[in-house]
């Protein structure tokens, strides 16, 4: 099961003493920097999944200087064309590379096995090998918390959602969006739009003017662009900003973002390879470990809504609030889970259901 992060980015940042050199030693060739590389599922853009990858990338070149050369690919698809991107990468001489997306866990088990001596990170993952690690971000979390703010400042009781690809990540957050706002309003629901893509800006803006058509007046998603956060602001609707802060395409709708953060956990990475201590595991943080953040409120946030997401925050990252604890229904009337119970992360990480108050299925 996932390790804390802390104690991983702990063990990842220790270094080995460094050898003095003689004064009449021969002088020593300057070491070749750790070249790193990172792949991405879709175009840079100014906001979103990819760009949070990037500001992670760009904190280890801004950490290790001279010590690491880092370069990227960008929107290389999921499927054979990563698989070819990746062995590339690795033929080039990169000695650790990123590839975060869920699509590309098995290229890069591929690759990596014919390239032992190169350390693979896959992020969003769950299978790991001797040079293949995983780490991911407990979203479900932010999700949570974004809920209560949406379940304060609906008027129609009714919240979208546009939900990229049925895995249980993106069932974790749908759950957990839900179930914050239901804490704070029992009346809401959550209408879902399933797009089976993770990047489509044209169908993302759709999808979310189909939901605000329907009654919709706050809206999340799980999908890779801006497009929805620029709908809500086009139709003076409400959103949720996800992956990135998005004031700059919706400074009137968006109501708060739930920001992921990478850096930290990047550079600790580049670090163990520079020293010699990397090894394979699993890491999987959240807003105690600090890859979960709530910023961004926007103006229309009353002070008291922003104070109890954030006091809630703090919960979470204590260990007094459990996003999934009991008692929770799924959206066919079932017993999920019994009152006082939570559910266990290996639970959670094979979650298969709607909770209570999702009007939708599971797309096939």
């Amino acid at each position: 099961m996932y390790k804390n992060l802390a104690a991983a980015l702990a063990a990842a940042c220790l270094f080995s003493p460094a050898f003095s050199q003689a004064k009449d030693a021969a002088p020593v060739a300057p070491k070749e920097p750790l070249k790193i590389a990172f792949v991405y599922v879709t175009p840079i853009t100014p906001a979103g999944w990819v760009h949070q990858h990037e500001l992670g990338r760009q904190a280890v070149q801004a950490a290790l200087g001279d010590k690491v050369k880092t370069t990227y690919v960008e929107n290389v698809p999921e499927g054979a064309d990563a698989e070819r991107v990746i062995r590339d990468l690795a033929r080039q001489g990169n000695k650790l590379i990123f590839t975060p997306s869920f699509g590309y866990m098995e290229p890069t088990l591929r690759v990596a096995k014919d390239f032992p001596d190169v350390k693979f990170e896959s992020i969003t993952g769950y299978k790991t090998a001797p040079n293949v690690a995983v780490a991911n971000a407990r979203y479900y979390e932010g999700r949570y918390l974004s809920g209560i703010a949406a379940g304060r400042m609906t008027k129609s009781n009714v919240a979208g959602y546009v939900a990229g690809f049925p895995i249980p990540e993106v069932l974790q957050g749908i759950n957990a969006f839900t179930l914050g706002m239901r804490s704070v309003n029992p009346k809401a629901v959550v209408k879902v739009i399933w797009l089976n893509s993770w990047f489509d800006p044209p169908r993302e803006r759709d999808a979310a003017m189909t939901l605000f058509n329907q009654g919709v007046d706050v809206i999340a998603f799980h999908t890779g662009s801006n497009a929805v956060m620029a709908a809500a602001q086009e139709r003076g609707k409400l959103a949720v900003a996800y992956h990135s802060d998005m004031r700059a395409v919706a400074p009137d709708a968006q109501i708060v973002a739930v920001t992921h953060q990478w850096g930290a956990y990047y550079t600790a990475r580049a670090r163990a390879v520079l020293d010699g201590s990397w090894k394979s595991g699993k890491v999987w943080g959240g807003v105690k470990e600090g890859m979960i953040r709530m910023e961004g409120f926007g103006p229309k946030v009353p002070k008291a809504v922003r104070s109890e997401v954030l006091a809630r925050e703090k919960d979470i990252a204590s260990g007094k609030l459990k996003p999934f604890a009991g008692p929770i229904e799924d959206n066919e009337g079932h017993l999920v889970l019994a009152r006082g119970q939570a559910l266990s992360d290996e639970q959670i990480l094979n979650m298969n259901f709607l909770v209570s108050g999702v009007q939708g299925k599971i797309a096939k």
